[in-house]
């Protein structure tokens, strides 16, 4: 048994020689640490004479953006693990290859990626990804679908709810989205420039009424195994291909959260145009791919999901009519709700997302801000009350007038 500790470069190539099949014997292996995020290490280690490559990915016993006082399990490496494998399953073209588990180091072995570009950086360049909308609308539909009461046998489900109970990783989400941002907490991190209306949103009770409804349904309702954190930067991207990553935060909850926050991501970088486009034609030109791209996401989920449905369902009463129509009007609610949550904390709370954070110009900046935080609240406030996915186009372009 090998006592976990922190991989070095040196190490982590070691490591990789151990693996059968992945490398020749003897090769001359290089190794970069790549990861940009708060919670693991991401060794790329490659062997160029052959072209060869692998990721092992190590879980930290704390948030690197924080430190050792913010202490998290390595059980969430476990957890990461098998929702790719449960999702590679389901959708084996959008999930990277999972080649081993290591629970000793808390560390997973998968597919290297680097053909493919993260796509919030995509997204930054402007650049247009025609087959997204259908993959990552087939990714949620299936994975949603099939980990849900309406997919699998219930009791198998209360088994799997068990597996992938992850506290740590919650306990951000509960905290950092649905609570920090509407409190002076000490977490959050905005500029001064929108303090007024950081302000406001702590004093709005009526928006916090909202927030209290959507943090109760993700506490209490374990709908389906979520990602959990499905954001443009857990996502790869080419014109052709799309791959999911990064799912160390899955647990059971609604399926709007997923649903949302991909929709809460194509918003921010809607936002985030005010820095990125270089002339309003461009801008109004781009942010209408985005809302397309948005909506499609949405209406492919929809169809796929409601295929599902009249072809898979494994439970007779829910086959009810007229129940699939609630039940798809509840998710698009929550879709909209959660999105809001989403983005509005990626601008008060501890984690920004760059598609604002890195605008150069301040000015731009701000009105990139202050049209976010518009959006969201509008998304919260009005998600109980929504019947069509238009209502968000409506309320984005509402918003940027």
């Amino acid at each position: 048994m090998t006592q976990y500790h922190p991989l070095t470069e040196q190490e982590a190539i070691e490591y990789a020689k151990t693996i059968p099949g992945l490398f020749k014997d003897g090769a001359a292996l290089s190794s970069r640490e790549i990861g940009d995020g708060n919670l693991n290490l991401v060794f790329h280690i490659s062997d160029p004479s052959s072209g060869a490559s692998i990721i092992l990915k190590q879980a930290l016993p704390y948030a690197k953006v924080v430190g050792e006082s913010w202490p998290l399990s390595l059980d969430r490496a476990r957890i990461e693990s098998e929702a790719l494998q449960i999702e590679g399953g389901l959708c084996p073209d959008l999930v990277p290859r999972v080649y081993k588990y290591d629970p000793d180091l808390a560390l997973t072995v998968m597919e290297d990626l680097s053909d493919h570009i993260i796509m919030r950086k995509g997204l930054i360049e402007r650049r247009v990804y025609p087959e997204f909308a259908a993959h990552i609308g087939r990714f949620l539909a299936q994975t949603l679908f099939f980990t849900s009461d309406l997919g699998m046998n219930q009791q198998d489900k209360k088994v799997r709810l068990q597996q992938f109970i992850n506290p740590d990783l919650c306990k951000i989400t509960e905290d950092l989205i649905f609570d920090h941002p509407y409190t002076d907490a000490d977490t959050n991190s905005f500029d001064e420039a929108i303090r007024d209306e950081v302000e406001t949103i702590w004093s709005d009770t009526e928006l916090h009424l909202e927030v209290a409804r959507l943090r109760h349904g993700f506490l209490t309702n374990a709908q389906a195994l979520l990602h959990g954190d499905l954001h443009t930067g857990s996502i790869f991207v080419t014109e052709k291909s799309t791959k999911v990553i990064d799912p160390e935060f899955a647990y059971y909850g609604p399926m709007g959260f997923d649903i949302g926050a991909v929709i809460a991501n194509l918003l921010l970088n809607y936002a985030g145009q005010e820095g990125w486009s270089p002339d309003a034609e461009s801008r109004s030109e781009y942010r209408n791919y985005l809302l397309e791209t948005a909506k499609d996401v949405w209406s492919t989920f929809e169809l796929q999901f409601r295929a599902l449905w009249n072809e898979s369902n494994v439970d007779r009463i829910s086959r009810t009519e007229g129940f699939q129509s609630i039940y798809v009007e509840q998710l698009l609610r929550d879709t909209i709700g959660y999105a809001g949550c989403k983005i509005v904390r990626r601008v008060i709370g501890l984690a920004h997302v760059a598609d604002i954070d890195k605008i150069e110009d301040a000015s731009a900046k701000e009105r990139a801000q202050r049209l976010a935080l518009s959006i969201g609240k509008a998304l919260i406030k009005h998600h109980r009350q929504a019947a069509s996915f238009d209502e968000v186009i409506d309320i984005a372009t509402n918003e940027t007038r």
